[in-house]
């Protein structure tokens, strides 16, 4: 279960998707004076480097925040809102960003001082760079990190005291039993605080636990009579084929994700209309590439 390490993975598609989603809810959400708390139930290790081993090895990041960085198009607002703040932690408008926030600190960043940020990480590794990070801060008591299990300890603290909250649920899903665990916990968080905003990222891969989450986590928002909203961007065919010339069989690597959210921001599904389709065209690597944009309730 710790063999994941995300760094491989950052400032990939996905998290352009998962980002660029996580800075226009916090926007809104940050517009009303009361105090927010931002729950981060799979925080890793908080920020990465683009040029590191880690993320070189994999070079994900040039179908990414890369590509969207070297854009030469006129973004979306959503999408400028989400590059201009990676750009603020590499101190200028790089074309190649060279270290890539996290969900921890990204929301940070958007926090005002009365606000509070809870960071979950289980795995070793991440946690001790989590700390080291979030040390570098000096926020003091407004962000604090703990070793736990995110799933079974982030509902202890809903509702928060404000009663007002962005809990966000990204694991890594390595684990099949990961997708059982997401609805789990998302159903007992709405028992707890049915008012409380809950952002889950998931993977779309072609096992049926996959495809069965949106679908669930929709059942489960209805039945509780709440609304929600579903993002989903595909860049790439999830076949594996075959090279002509070696024969060696090619993995696609992850294709596509999502973002479900119940109680989304109202403001959510306006800001990502025309940001979804641009992302298709400057992040899609075939003809397979497309994006999903719904909400109900």
């Amino acid at each position: 279960m710790f063999s994941y390490r995300h760094a491989f993975h950052a400032g990939n598609h996905a998290d352009v998707l998962k980002h660029t989603v996580l800075v226009a809810t916090l926007q809104h959400l940050t517009e009303k004076e009361a105090a927010l708390t931002v729950v981060d139930t799979h925080a890793g290790a908080g920020l990465y480097r683009l040029d590191g081993d880690y993320a070189s090895t994999s070079g994900e990041a040039a179908h990414g925040i890369h590509a969207l960085a070297a854009s030469d198009a006129t973004l979306a607002p959503a999408l400028q809102a989400y590059l201009d703040l990676v750009r603020a932690f590499n101190h200028g408008p790089a074309k190649q960003p060279r270290v890539y926030p996290g969900s921890p600190f990204i929301a940070q960043r958007l926090l005002r001082p009365h606000d509070r940020l809870k960071l979950y990480e289980l795995h070793p590794s991440d946690a001790r760079a989590l700390d080291g990070n979030i040390a570098q801060l000096d926020a003091g008591r407004q962000v604090a990190v703990l070793r736990e299990d995110g799933f079974g300890s982030a509902v202890k603290f809903l509702p928060p005291p404000s009663r007002r909250a962005l809990v966000l649920c990204d694991p890594s899903y390595e684990m099949k039993t990961d997708y059982a665990r997401v609805l789990g916990f998302a159903a007992e968080a709405l028992k707890r605080f049915a008012t409380g905003t809950y952002a889950v990222w998931y993977p779309i891969i072609p096992r049926p636990e996959a495809h069965d989450l949106p679908r669930r986590l929709r059942t489960l928002a209805t039945q509780a009579g709440r609304s929600w909203l579903h993002a989903a961007l595909t860049v790439k065919s999830s076949r594996i084929s075959q090279d002509a010339a070696t024969g060696e069989t090619r993995r696609p690597g992850l294709p596509a994700s999502g973002m479900f959210l119940i109680n989304p921001p109202y403001t959510l599904k306006a800001a990502l209309a025309p940001a979804l389709p641009q992302l298709v065209e400057i992040l899609g690597q075939d003809r397979h590439a497309s994006f999903v944009l719904e909400t109900g309730g």
